[in-house]
């Protein structure tokens, strides 16, 4: 569910969402709308969900609904984090016909998006269950719209990995290969972020994975290891470590991976390719002026 970290999501995505309304309006605005509806027409309108899904979005929403150029009220019915079913209503809007129909899109866009992500997090949660692993998204999102995909992942119940390259340390390859050895990466980190951040390694091979053991890694990400190896792994580690497995998993074998004894699964799917869910909205004219 929501926390009060979030309540201010559409705040800092502002400037997306003016970006996402400018691209849909240009500078003519909907020209359909200006041709074909009463000027000063009111409305009403609602948005259903099409089929059972978590929703995620709804301060964005009425964000863009704000922004849109004229004024609109968003009620929403079911907050973000929320449950809804097939046929369920999840907002009301009232006021100006031609403000509605601006921001139809862009916010739907944001909405089903959004809330596909919070649905396909949810699935994969309760395909976790309570085995004490937890499902975590990568840096793999949509450019500009990290934020909000990362909402979307808590509204879920997913867990964020990272936020970008500011706020964790993970020492891969091409790092390692600077270096000269993932023992001096590992040293180089530490000394110089001390306990600002655990250190965390990724290993592609069971080799490895014994390097960073040795080196005194906080954690080790299996990166694209067979559940086979992903066993292995786990017994090399042997607790000294906490065990993130990443790559090579998705919906048809994560509960085969989460017997294996890792404490966390990052996906990147999870982001960039889930499923919009299914939302409409519908507009009722209710008079003219």
């Amino acid at each position: 569910m929501r926390t009060g970290n979030d309540v201010d999501v559409a705040e800092k995505a502002e400037g997306i969402i003016r970006i996402a309304l400018a691209e849909d309006l240009g500078v003519d605005g909907d020209v359909t709308t200006t041709a074909v509806c009463p000027p000063g027409a009111r409305a009403r309108a609602v948005i259903v969900s099409r089929e059972p899904c978590v929703i995620a979005g709804q301060l964005v929403a009425a964000k863009v609904f704000a922004l849109a150029g004229a004024e609109v009220s968003y009620d929403t019915v079911v907050e973000d984090g929320g449950r809804a079913s097939g046929g369920d209503t999840i907002a009301r809007l009232q006021g100006s016909l031609a403000g509605i129909l601006a921001g139809e899109r862009t916010a739907l866009n944001f909405l089903c998006h959004l809330s596909g992500i919070a649905t396909l997090t949810g699935r994969l949660v309760d395909v976790v269950g309570r085995g004490g692993v937890t499902v975590m998204d990568t840096r793999k999102t949509t450019p500009g719209l990290r934020a909000l995909e990362k909402y979307a992942v808590r509204l879920g119940g997913g867990t964020n990995h990272r936020r970008g390259l500011f706020d964790g340390v993970i020492i891969k390859d091409n790092h390692i290969a600077a270096v000269g050895g993932l023992e001096a990466a590992v040293r180089l980190a530490r000394n110089s972020l001390s306990c600002r951040f655990p250190i965390e390694v990724e290993a592609a091979t069971l080799a490895r994975v014994r390097e960073a053991v040795d080196a005194g890694a906080d954690i080790i990400m299996l990166d694209n290891m067979d559940p086979p190896a992903v066993r292995e792994a786990v017994e090399i580690i042997a607790g000294r470590a906490k065990v993130e497995v990443s790559g090579g998993v998705g919906p048809n074998n994560l509960a085969s991976y989460a017997q294996l004894g890792m404490d966390a699964i990052s996906m990147g799917f999870i982001t960039h390719s889930a499923p919009a869910a299914d939302l409409s909205l519908e507009v009722y004219v209710e008079e003219t002026g």
